[in-house]
């Protein structure tokens, strides 16, 4: 028995199988923007994996981004407004 799987049945974990993977790597491919597009399906899994870590710090720092608009809008304008409790609710979400 390989020290892997000694470790894995050790700790109580559940393999995940090879089919499991390349459904999850499949489906990461229909969801990140700069794979879907490409023209090729020949994009390992490795580069599936980079691109979609990629794709969700982008998404953080574009939420970062909005957040800190809104807050510099929310400033801008009367606290009580109706626009004012919009702009929070958005921000508290």
């Amino acid at each position: 028995m390989s020290s892997r799987r000694s470790r894995q049945q050790s700790s109580g974990s559940t393999r995940i199988s090879d089919d499991q993977i390349i459904d999850l790597v499949s489906k990461l491919r229909q969801l990140v923007p700069e794979i879907h597009h490409r023209r090729s399906d020949k994009v390992s899994a490795s580069k599936v994996l980079q691109e979609t870590c990629n794709y969700i710090r982008n998404l953080h720092r574009e939420v970062d981004d909005l957040s800190e608009r809104l807050s510099q809008l929310l400033n801008t304008i009367d606290s009580d407004s109706a626009e004012a409790a919009i702009i929070r609710s958005l921000i508290s979400q």
